[in-house]
């Protein structure tokens, strides 16, 4: 995903000027560590994408919300690649943060198996 480019698109879309006041991004890299510190060299990821379509829109249904768009790959990536896009576009700060957090939040949990890979 094209951030700045999946932003533009957004601005051109009916509403968004009436409805928007806030664009949040998540941009999820791989990481050279896991979370309890071992090294990593790389990442296999497999997606259900059923799954991220249903947060997504679920995330898109929340109060005050315009889009919520996701981009969630699969395979295997090396440090620094990008693994998750999530862009919520929304009314205000607290509408936005609350669903970019839910969409992000499921995601994560429900959506992604990963398999971090040890040099």
């Amino acid at each position: 995903m094209d951030i700045s480019k999946t932003i533009a698109e957004l601005k051109t879309l009916p509403g968004f000027l009436e409805k928007v006041g806030m664009v949040l991004v998540h941009n999820g890299v791989v990481r050279a560590t896991s979370r309890k510190g071992a090294p990593v060299a790389t990442l296999e990821v497999k997606v259900d994408q059923d799954m991220v379509e249903q947060f997504r829109q679920e995330g898109e249904a929340m109060p005050g919300m315009f889009r919520v768009l996701v981009e969630a790959r699969a395979g295997t990536f090396a440090p620094g690649d990008d693994l998750l896009f999530i862009v919520a576009a929304g009314d205000i700060r607290e509408h936005v943060l609350a669903s970019l957090t839910y969409t992000l939040t499921h995601i994560k949990a429900e959506a992604i198996t990963k398999t971090e890979i040890a040099p």
